[in-house]
């Protein structure tokens, strides 16, 4: 499957094996890359940015996403990038012009050096950040080496493919004393913070039910075989996996162009596969159900039972928490069945919100009027990474810290669970566990052995993992 791919340099076999201190793994090549510094000039558009001001990025992983958090990044007063990392050649090509040719029109050092293997960029010395866009389950194990690298992580959401994974993740991050914001930039959003802002101050009374619509769950991989191009590393792309049925399909690893200049033509399609992501349970879930458990106060917990959709005539996914609250998996509102949005219920009213989009049964809850956002401004738009360029400075947590992205991670991955075991699945957020529920602990979303060399750390020890 992988014959045309090359296993990578020791430093990365090395690292892949991880338990290794910071100390070691900062030294492995410390004298050969880790001295390098990009910026000639201290100045952006004839500003003076002061040492103690600047933010070094690296970037992993530099498809669509990748791209456009540079282009939020990129915004951010006082941020600089230094390197790039990707299994596809074509596409740090891609990343290093569009990085250079920002640099040059800001009238900054054009340096932007690539790396196939992310440990190397890790090993840089000058890089004091690092921002994640791979498939998800690249995620953990990239998080908790730069974490060990003693640099700051912004993690596309979802925070990890499994459970475990985004357990580990948590307990890297504060062993290591690191800076964490999680990619749910609706954190940041006017909408969604006025939302939550009316929820928790009681202007919907008690909350007895919220209504979330995210999508489709993912199916099991049905693409065809086929040939390895040149400039991917699939070997590489694929990391822990260790499902043997998983194969090269380019709708997992959509190709670019770089003469003639062509993007992607569609998302990464491992987003939709059981065998490599959990769809829209978590692709959107990690956004909607973010915001539903930050509105409700059940930031670092969760629901404590999951019933699956069509479960003795459940009509819609259920989520249960401990407080009453109940949560389905349905359209948020009958004139929009598509869009991905969320609807509070409580004794003194309702509340509707999505992106570019709040309603209210009180309108005078609503003391803004409506603000339009153009499609796709969520993408490209620097509040959220704003907010983590200022809480590395300010070495505090930011507005989407590690915890929230743990607690909502969990939460995806329990839907799926019930989902696929097409039962209840019981749920104690308090002590990580099943409860004597055995089969649920065996799930591979759950936890599952990495494919070797890798190992993931930080593993939880009151999880039993058989």
């Amino acid at each position: 499957m992988d014959k045309k791919t090359t296993g990578g340099s020791k430093a990365t076999k090395k690292m892949s094996k991880t338990g290794m201190s910071r100390r070691e793994f900062l030294g492995t090549t410390a004298a050969g890359i880790g001295g390098l510094l990009i910026l000639p000039s201290w100045k952006v558009d004839g500003v003076r940015i002061a040492p103690s001001d600047r933010v070094v990025l690296g970037f992993v992983g530099l498809g669509q996403q990748g791209l456009s958090d540079f282009r939020s990044f990129s915004s951010c007063p006082g941020v600089q990038v230094a390197a790039c990392c990707d299994v596809d050649s074509i596409k740090r090509e891609r990343f290093r012009r569009k990085v250079t040719s920002w640099q040059k029109s800001k009238n900054v050092g054009e340096r932007c050096d690539t790396y196939e293997f992310y440990e190397d960029l890790l090993n840089r010395r000058d890089i004091d950040a690092v921002e994640i866009a791979t498939p998800d389950h690249w995620h953990a194990l990239v998080a908790i080496h730069a974490c060990e690298a003693g640099k700051d992580v912004y993690c596309q959401k979802p925070l990890a493919y499994t459970i475990t994974e985004g357990l580990a993740v948590q307990t890297a991050v504060r062993r290591f004393g690191r800076i964490m914001q999680m990619g749910s930039q609706q954190r940041s959003s006017k909408e969604f913070q006025q939302a939550i802002k009316i929820v928790r101050e009681g202007g919907l009374g008690h909350i007895d039910e919220i209504h979330v619509r995210v999508g489709d769950p993912p199916k099991p991989l049905d693409l065809p075989e086929m040939d390895i191009p040149a400039n991917l590393n699939f070997n590489q792309w694929l990391g822990p996996l260790n499902d043997p049925k998983i194969h090269y399909h380019p709708d997992l690893c959509p190709p670019v162009s770089l003469d003639p200049d062509e993007n992607e033509k569609l998302w990464g399609a491992w987003r939709w596969y059981q065998e490599t992501g959990n769809g829209y349970p978590a692709d959107w879930g990690a956004h909607m159900y973010d915001i539903a458990q930050a509105a409700i106060g059940m930031d670092g917990s969760g629901p404590v039972e999951f019933i699956p959709q069509g479960y003795n005539g459940t009509k819609w996914g259920t989520m249960k928490y401990a407080n009453g609250i109940v949560m389905t998996e349905q359209p948020f509102d009958e004139k929009k069945p598509g869009w991905q949005g969320i609807k509070f219920i409580g004794d003194k009213g309702w509340l509707k919100v999505a992106r570019g989009y709040i309603e209210c049964s009180d309108k005078s809850l609503l003391k803004k009027q409506e603000e339009k956002i153009e499609a796709g401004q969520y993408e490209v738009s620097s509040p959220h990474m704003q907010n983590f360029i200022d809480a590395i400075r300010e070495h505090k947590d930011p507005i989407a810290p590690v915890e929230y992205g743990t607690s909502t991670n969990t939460l995806c991955c329990l839907f799926n669970i019930a989902r696929e075991l097409q039962r209840p699945v019981k749920w104690n957020p308090a002590l990580l566990s099943f409860e004597g529920d055995k089969e649920a602990a065996a799930h591979r979303l759950y936890y599952y052995e990495y494919r070797r060399p890798y190992k993931l750390p930080y593993v939880d020890k009151r999880m039993n993992l058989g």
